[in-house]
């Protein structure tokens, strides 16, 4: 199950550009700095301003909770408290003797009380005790400080601590709203500088695309125009100036080929067609030797057999490198309307007449068949797809010529056989020039590769198909 599951977790990733990358981390890091400056000012300020209000502490000194010390110079409920001469406004004072709260009150809240959670909390502190921060029910944040009195009793005053985290939440609030649009600036213009830095990257990959898509592997190729380098010093303009010199490289390394290949080409045609006059001079001799010879021993008339039919089998040879040549150098076929439908019935009737060991079936539409193109060429390929299934077959086998016709899809013709079929390793190369199916059979090992040609001149594409007991090639040609 893990296996298994891998792959799909892989196909779900998407991969992610350098661009937004790199914007993704100058992002990030100024989100930690944001983040840290907010955490650092705000730390600061919450002591800045604990400080001051220490200082507010201590300067009130004990003078309301002093008045807290005597109650007797009030009224008895404390309602005098409420009001305190330069005292802020929520000034806490309150009084504690022998762990009891004995006096409570508010700046500018008369008749204010303590819960008895509140009571406890100020029952607990002894003097003297530094400034803290008491959370104090129904009051609120509160930061104390307690002093001794006169008569062994805890005089208890506080500030109200509200103000300062109410400040510093204020803070926060502006400054991640400043940070807010500070990173969509920074993001959006980190965006577009990356995107202006990385344009060569950009052009370099749209030309190495277009270089794949040329067909490099023959004829001549154009190599598309180079790479403006930006900056020859910079990372990116390494990367262009790398980029160009490869693009040279290959540009000179293909015209060296093509260059080759066009001389190979040329000493394949001049060779092969000064062949053909001494083939023909020894075929003719061999078979006017067999005429006039008059009694022969046998060995004499099997030496002149041989030689009629090598003879003519390096006829066959040359005429198929003298077409091999034609078609690499370009030189266009006929261009004119061929009945296929009579092209097949010809095809068949000469390969049944070659193969009768094998059974040879034909399945042709109602109406002809009719393309553009080279009926001489066709036929040969047509031939040769026959001929490839006679000879690489044994006798018996059941060798099937299909033609169909599809008004926008074009012309389908498939030869196929229920033969032993085509090694696996031997299927990818099998269009390829000089590949052998089998020793045995013999052959030049050009009839599929000129198949092939044939029906790339005719703008068409050729397929197999091959298991053992089935092997299909199928043809297709455009419309006409």
């Amino acid at each position: 199950m893990t296996s298994s599951a891998e792959p799909v977790r892989r196909r779900r990733l998407r991969p992610v550009t350098l661009r937004t990358r790199l914007v993704a981390v100058l992002v990030a890091c100024l989100l930690v700095s944001c983040a840290a400056v907010a955490v650092a000012t705000s730390l600061a300020l919450r002591h800045f301003l604990l400080d001051r209000l220490d200082e507010q502490l201590a300067a009130a000194g004990g003078r309301y909770a002093t008045i807290l010390e005597h109650p007797s110079d009030h009224d008895a409920d404390n309602s005098a408290f409420g009001s305190v001469v330069g005292q802020p406004a929520g000034t806490l004072g309150a009084r504690v003797l022998n762990g009891t709260v004995t006096a409570f009150g508010v700046v500018d809240e008369p008749g204010v009380t303590a819960p008895a959670a509140t009571r406890a909390q100020l029952a607990r502190l002894t003097a003297p005790t530094a400034p803290r921060t008491l959370h104090l029910d129904t009051l609120g944040e509160y930061r104390v400080i307690a002093t001794a009195g006169q008569d062994g009793d805890v005089l208890i005053t506080g500030l109200p601590a509200t103000p300062v985290e109410e400040t510093v939440r204020h803070a926060l609030e502006i400054e991640a709203v400043v940070f807010a649009a500070a990173l969509l600036i920074s993001g959006a213009a980190a965006a577009l500088f990356v995107r202006l830095s990385l344009r060569p990257l950009t052009r370099v990959a749209r030309t190495a695309l277009q270089v794949s898509k040329l067909p490099l592997a023959t004829g001549e190729v154009s190599i598309p125009d180079r790479v403006d380098d930006p900056a020859p010093g910079t990372e990116v303009g390494q990367v262009a100036e790398a980029f160009n010199h490869m693009l040279e490289h290959i540009e000179a390394a293909l015209s060296e080929r093509h260059a080759g290949e066009k001389e190979l080409r040329r000493f394949v045609a001049d060779a092969s067609h000064e062949l053909r006059t001494p083939v023909a001079v020894v075929r003719s001799h061999a078979e006017y030797a067999q005429r006039t010879g008059g009694d022969q021993s046998d060995a004499v008339t099997g030496a002149l057999e041989r030689i009629v039919a090598e003879s003519d089998r390096m006829g066959v040879l040359v005429d198929n490198l003298l077409l091999l040549a034609r078609l690499d150098a370009g030189r266009p076929l006929g261009r004119e309307p061929v009945d296929l439908t009579r092209v097949t019935l010809d095809a068949a009737r000469d390969a049944q007449i070659a193969g009768s060991t094998h059974e040879w079936r034909l399945e042709l539409p109602d109406e002809p068949v009719t393309v553009t193109g080279d009926d001489y060429a066709l036929h040969q390929a047509l031939a040769n797809l026959l001929a490839n299934a006679r000879t690489h077959t044994p006798p018996g086998t059941t060798v099937t010529v299909r033609l169909e016709a599809d008004g926008t899809r074009g012309v389908m013709l498939s030869v196929a056989d229920d033969g032993p079929g085509i090694a696996p390793e031997l299927q990818p190369r099998v269009f390829e020039r000089l590949v052998h199916g089998s020793a045995a059979h013999g052959g030049s090992g050009l009839g599929l590769s000129i198949v092939a040609a044939i029906v790339a001149a005719h703008g068409g594409t050729i397929r197999l198909d091959s298991t053992p007991g089935r092997t299909v090639f199928e043809v297709d040609l455009p419309p006409r």
